[in-house]
Formats: structure tokens, sequence, C-alpha cells
């Protein structure tokens, strides 16, 4: 087998491979043989039928079908013994497969680019460090009671944390104003849910009485048309609920899994799951910062077949948010709306499996447990749950392939400038304090080779 490689555009590569022509014909005249002693045809006994015969009828189809079966082949070996990594299917062509000749086809294809880690310690992350302090327990705690509270009807005019539903409109100079009306809407005074005035006009009135009043929207209100302007509302009231807080009890933590202990285990359980939360909250937020910047620092070719596989896979991922997969009509995607994420994804992907390559990175046994046991935790018969993920191959190496990810983030934060970012439990939550960041320059962009 003589091959030779031709470089064409970017990744993309030409294998041109001959194969003798001896060897073809060879595999040829042998299917013929075979087929020999199965084809039926008229006139002629089982077995029998002259070669020349069959190959006069099925010479051209077992030609073309040995011709496809060792471009598979030859390729494969060709890229071994060339050492080249194809990043996609190859486009094959058959160049020659006469009689008599050598057998030649072409093979194009992408490769994978050569990915040359760049100077990690140019990286800079921010890393948000908090303590949960008693104010931060108690905000949690008035979280999930409002998550208990209920609303029942009374007979009473509305007053601040009532629960009201109304019909309502506004008008302008005696025009209607678009965007300021509802029907059966239903909202909380004090809430913030409406406006201040449109609060403070509702208060008071009760079940089946209708009120007018004048109320002004806020500079900064959402829609720039209402912002400051003064309108008038009727606001027809239709119920009144008056909110009904549970009490901190045993019945109340057994709502959250706390059987024993009452309030002191339940504000433990509590301060668990907040240290949970915020673990989880300043991983996340090193981890998208870490590879962000890879992908800033890094600058190469990218193999576009894998490019629209992901394409193709944040298409799948859209279309079943909105619960549209499987059989039947899909609308039908532009590329241009994934194009950007899809390489910055591709490209982070390729620079991570070079970092777990270079490094010999293997996944840590202590920290997959450690995985399985915080996810299975959250379940009422852990065992099982981590049973069940060691028994399923498919769902344990999405977890190991979680676990590796984290230990690349490890790695490069070892080298990488951390800023440790004092901050609140509030702000740590909410990436807040981790805003800013710094582009790297073009002057440290790495590049394949």
């Amino acid at each position: 087998m003589n091959v030779s490689i031709e470089t064409l555009t970017g990744l993309e590569r030409r294998l041109t491979i001959a194969l003798q022509s001896e060897n073809f014909e060879s595999q040829i005249t042998q299917r013929l043989q075979d087929a020999r002693t199965k084809v039926r045809i008229p006139g002629f006994r089982p077995g029998k039928v002259p070669m020349k015969e069959v190959r006069r009828r099925y010479g051209q189809a077992i030609r073309a079908e040995v011709a496809g079966e060792l471009m598979q082949s030859s390729f494969v070996s060709a890229i071994q013994q060339e050492d080249l990594n194809p990043a996609g299917s190859p486009s094959l062509d058959v160049l020659k497969m006469d009689p008599g000749i050598d057998f030649e086809f072409t093979a194009t294809f992408e490769v994978f680019p050569n990915v040359v880690i760049g100077d990690l310690g140019q990286l800079q992350v921010r890393q948000a460090q908090a303590e949960i302090t008693e104010d931060d327990m108690k905000i949690m705690v008035d979280k999930l009671v409002e998550q208990r509270t209920v609303f029942e009807l009374v007979e009473r005019p509305a007053a601040a944390g009532d629960q009201v539903k109304a019909d309502f409109s506004a008008t302008l100079e005696g025009e209607a104003v678009e965007g300021t009306e509802g029907t059966d809407s239903e909202f909380r005074l004090g809430s913030g849910q409406m406006i201040e005035d449109f609060d403070q006009g509702v208060q008071g009135a009760s079940a089946g009485e209708t009120v007018q009043f004048d109320a002004t929207f806020p500079d900064d209100y959402r829609a720039e048309d209402l912002q400051g302007k003064t309108v008038q509302f009727s606001v027809s009231v239709k119920e009144v609920k008056q909110a009904v807080v549970p009490e901190l009890n045993d019945e109340f933590f057994k709502e959250f899994g706390v059987e024993d202990g009452g309030q002191e285990a339940f504000m433990t359980d509590v301060r668990e799951n907040m240290a949970r939360e915020l673990e989880s909250a300043v991983n996340n937020q090193v981890k998208q910062q870490v590879m962000d910047k890879l992908g800033d620092l890094h600058e190469f070719h990218l193999p576009k077949a894998v490019v629209q596989r992901e394409i193709d896979a944040l298409k799948e991922q859209m279309l079943g948010q909105f619960q549209m997969t499987g059989p039947g009509p899909k609308p039908d995607l532009p590329n241009e709306l994934f194009q950007e994420q899809a390489e910055k994804r591709v490209k982070v992907g390729l620079v991570v499996n070079e970092v777990i390559r270079s490094e010999s990175l293997v996944v840590d046994q202590a920290m997959l447990d450690a995985r399985l046991e915080d996810i299975a935790s959250q379940y009422g018969e852990p065992e099982q749950v981590i049973s069940w993920y060691r028994s399923n191959p498919d769902q344990l190496q999405n977890i190991e392939m979680g676990v590796l990810e984290e230990q690349v983030v490890q790695h490069i934060m070892t080298q990488s400038q951390v800023e440790v970012v004092e901050c609140s439990y509030a702000d740590a939550i909410s990436g807040k304090a981790v805003e800013v960041k710094e582009e790297p320059s073009a002057d440290n962009t790495a590049t394949e080779t």
C-alpha cells in the first residue's frame, strides 16, 4: 500500500492511497467464485454457472463492493501508518479501479489540531470566600417559611402582606394605557410585585369594591414609555387572602426531613445545606472562569465536523427544552445561532483533553466516591442510589468526566493567579463577588503547531 499526504486548508488533509492490482483483483475473483456457488441463473445447474457469465452479470457490482470495503480498511491502516488523528469520517473518492491497474482512491478528512497548552500562569481567577452568619441563616429560614406560607380568604379590607385577586386597567388623559391591564391577576401587597403607588391605592379595599387612584411609575421602570408617568388606575378587587405563616415546630421541621432533634437539629441541617450550596456555587464560578479563560488563552483551528456535531447537540438541547424532540416536524434552527457557543465548547474541550493527556490525569477514586455520596445524600436510600450508578457504566462515566474536569480545574488553579475575594454569603452565592473579569492580553495567546 502506497500512501501520500496532502495538506489542504487548515486541518483538512487528503490521503492518496494505492493498492496493488493483484490484491484487488484476487479479492474480486474470490468474491465471484463465492457468488458462483450461490447464484441461480435459468439454463444453468446450481454451482455450474460459467465464471464468465457470473463476471458478466455481477462483476461491476462486486468490484464496487470490494472497492468500498478496501477503501474503509485501507483508510484505517493508512491513518495508523501515518499517525493521523481524524476528527470525522472521510470523504472517499475512487481515482482508478479498472482491471489490470493499481486500485487508487483519495480520502479527504479533518484532523484534530495539535494543541499546545499556553502559559497557565497568565490566568487570573477570582474565588469567593464567605462565612455563613446568623443573619444569613435567618434569611434562609424566612425563605423556607415563605415557601410554606398559605393564603386564606378573609372578609376585611386588604392590608400589607395580603394576597389580592383583581381586575385592573389604567388611563392617561382619558386614553387606555397599553400594558397596564390585568384580569384575575394575583399579587401580594408590599412584595414589590406592583409599583408602590398601586399597592398603596389597593390597600383598604375589600372584595367586591372598585377603587380609582393616581399612580406614578418609577423613573427606572422596566417599560421605558411609562417611566415617570402618572396614570389613573381603576381596580376591581375580587378576593382578599390573608397569609397564614407556619410556626417553627416539629411538624414544620419534618417537612424538610428533620424527624428528631427539634429546632437545633433543623438549624444544623439548614447550615449544612447552605454550606453545600456555597461550596457548589464557588466551585462552579471558579470552573466557569477557568474554562472561559482557557478558551481566551488559546487560538487554533477547530475541526468543522466536530463543531457541527456540537451545533447539532445544542439544537437538540434547545428543542428538548421546548419539548420538541422525537418524531415529527421540527423548526429549522440556523447554525449561526449556535456557532459561537459550539466553537467555544469545542475549543475548551480540546484544551481540557490535552491537559488530561499531558498531565496523565486519571479519575481520583476518593473524589468519585465523594461525588456519588453527595448525589445520593439527596435521596431517601443513598446506598441504592450509589449502587445504581456503579451498575450503569454510561451514567457512571458522566460522573467520572465531571470529576476529571474538576481535577483539571484544580491543576490549573495551582498555576494560575488566584485572587481570594472576601464577601457575604449572598454575594458568593449570586456570583456578584467575582463579576469583575480581566481579559488576557493577545500577546499571551498560545497557538497550535
